[in-house]
């Protein structure tokens, strides 16, 4: 039995927990801002111990890749200063921190699967403080497990998959990037991840840092294209490059991950990317 803290439940991820669940034998405290806010490490530590919470499952995080550079102040706050404070609290508290970060920690210029040893080297604000984030775990010895993951998308909030379908009912063809190499997650995948490694008893002893993505790789033109077919919409997706299609934050040219390691540590069998964006328009 568990005492579970998810916070940033709003959110895609932490909507998904909320949806599949965990143990029946497990007690789950799915919180937001309103219910515990994480940049207050005051609130945390009394809601843990309030609680008797043994796991902290962090969904939180500022998301807006772009936006964070205009606003490195409220990302730092809560991809860096919120989760030093969640690994303060689970060190003293004895609690599993269970962390989502991200492949924004890579510069994108490997051309083979990441692994877990890579170096990050992460080239925006939202990588930078995401890696920071994973950082101030490492150094707070609390127990842990940092699972990064890609292009997440869930028939839950803002995501390229409901931008896609909601441009193809405005335009007759879209643009889309056709360099930039990667693999789609749908977030009830990672979700039913976290539910098994919940489910096994001896998940402290597999603490560490872990990747974890949907099997496959795809271009995000690739992605529209996938898109548009299972959701049979008559919209042309046109290959454009990164360089015709310039952002305020250079993506990664490549974030594939690799995820051996969380397989065999806890004996996962994970989809492919097509079979879930499948799953997922049918679910809308």
């Amino acid at each position: 039995m568990a005492n579970i803290l998810v916070t940033g439940s709003n959110g895609q991820l932490g909507s998904e927990l909320k949806k599949i669940g965990f143990s029946i034998l497990d007690d789950a405290f799915f919180t937001d801002v309103a219910e515990c806010d994480i940049t207050n490490y005051a609130a945390v530590e009394d809601f843990v111990k309030k609680n008797d919470i043994d796991t902290i499952i962090n969904c939180a995080a500022y998301t807006a890749v772009d936006q964070a550079e205009e606003d490195v102040e409220l990302a730092t706050k809560i991809n860096v200063e919120a989760v030093a404070n969640l690994a303060k609290v689970a060190d003293k508290e004895g609690c599993l921190l269970i962390h989502i970060s991200t492949d924004y920690v890579f510069d994108g210029m490997e051309t083979t699967p990441y692994t877990e040893i890579i170096k990050p080297c992460p080239v925006g604000v939202y990588g930078k403080t995401k890696l920071a984030g994973e950082a101030a775990i490492l150094k707070s010895d609390c127990y842990y497990m940092i699972i990064r993951t890609s292009w997440l998308y869930s028939t839950f909030g803002n995501n390229f998959v409901k931008t896609m379908l909601r441009l193809a009912d405005e335009r007759s063809e879209l643009s889309v990037v056709a360099d930039q190499l990667g693999t789609p997650t749908y977030a009830e995948d990672l979700a039913r991840a976290i539910a098994t490694i919940m489910d096994d008893e001896e998940r402290i002893e597999h603490q560490g840092i872990y990747h974890f993505s949907d099997e496959g790789i795809c271009s995000w033109c690739d992605f529209a294209k996938e898109i548009m077919h299972l959701a049979k919409k008559e919209c042309k997706i046109n290959p454009v490059t990164t360089a015709e299609y310039p952002t305020k934050t250079q993506r990664p040219a490549y974030s594939v991950l690799d995820k051996t390691k969380i397989k065999q540590a806890f004996d996962i069998e994970i989809p492919d990317w097509k079979e879930s964006v499948k799953k997922m328009i049918q679910e809308l």
